[in-house]
C-alpha cells in the first residue's frame, strides 16, 4: 500500500518539477539561453514520448553549457531514477541540492533513498523538503513511512496527523488508522474509522419524479 502510494509520490513531484520558469535561462547570454530552450523542448518532448536517451543527451548538453543548472541536475534525476539507475539519480539529486536547495529536489532525493533501503538518509531529506515546504500532504506520508521503518511509531503519528490536517481526505485518514494500529492505539483508530464511516455513508435516494407531459391539443 505504502510502496504504490510512495511511487504516486514520486510521480506527483516529478510532475510539479517538469515544468521550467523562465528566469532559470535568462541569466544567460542571448544566443546561449535560446540554444538552451531548445534542449529544454527536447527534453520536455522526450519524456513525454518516453524517448529518455534523447532527452538525457539533451540534459547533458545543458549542463555543458550551465554546469550549475540546479533545474537540468533534477530532471536528470529524475531520469534515472525512471530507468531504476539509482546511484546516478542519488548523485543528480545531491548536486543539485548543493546549487539551489528546493523542496522538490529534496523529496525526490528521499525517494531514492527510501527505494534503496536507506532510511536514515531518507528521513533527513524528507525533513529538510518538509523545512522548505510543509503544506504538501505527500511530503509528510513519505516522511511517515520512512520513520516507520526508523521504528519512530510517536514521530510517524505526528505527520500522518499532519497529512489528514492538510488534505482531510478518506485515503489521509485511513494510513493514519493504519499507523495508529500498528502503535496499538485501537482506541483512536476505531474513532477515526466510525469518522471515515460517517464521510461515506450514501444519502438516501431521492424518489423518482414524474414529469408530466403536455396534453396534445388536435386542431
Amino acid at each position: 500500500m505504502y510502496e504504490l502510494i510512495l511511487i504516486l509520490l514520486f510521480a506527483l513531484v516529478a510532475y510539479r518539477a517538469f515544468n521550467i520558469d523562465d528566469h532559470e535561462i535568462v541569466d544567460l547570454p542571448h544566443k546561449i539561453s535560446d540554444r538552451v530552450g531548445r534542449l529544454w523542448d527536447v527534453v520536455h518532448q522526450g519524456m513525454r514520448d518516453n524517448r529518455l536517451v534523447r532527452a538525457e543527451k539533451a540534459l547533458l548538453t545543458i549542463l555543458k553549457i550551465d554546469q550549475k543548472n540546479a533545474a537540468a541536475y533534477n530532471r536528470l534525476g529524475i531520469l534515472y531514477a525512471k530507468q531504476k539507475e539509482f546511484k546516478d539519480a542519488i548523485d543528480c539529486f545531491e548536486i543539485a541540492c548543493s546549487i539551489e536547495p528546493s523542496a522538490s529536489s529534496l523529496h525526490n532525493l528521499g525517494l531514492i533513498y527510501y527505494e534503496t533501503e536507506n532510511y536514515e538518509r531518507a528521513v533527513t531529506a524528507f525533513e529538510e523538503a518538509i523545512k522548505l515546504e510543509d503544506d504538501m500532504a505527500a511530503r509528510h506520508i513519505a516522511l511517515a513511512k520512512a520513520l516507520e521503518h526508523m521504528g519512530n511509531d510517536k514521530l510517524m503519528i505526528d505527520h500522518l496527523k499532519k497529512a489528514a490536517e492538510i488534505e482531510p481526505s478518506k485515503e489521509s485518514f485511513r494510513l493514519l488508522i493504519q499507523g495508529y494500529r500498528k502503535r496499538g492505539d485501537d482506541e483512536q483508530a476505531d474513532i477515526l474509522e466510525d469518522k471515515i464511516n460517517k464521510m461515506i455513508t450514501p444519502t438516501a435516494s431521492r424518489p423518482r419524479l414524474r414529469v408530466r407531459r403536455p396534453k396534445r391539443i388536435v386542431a
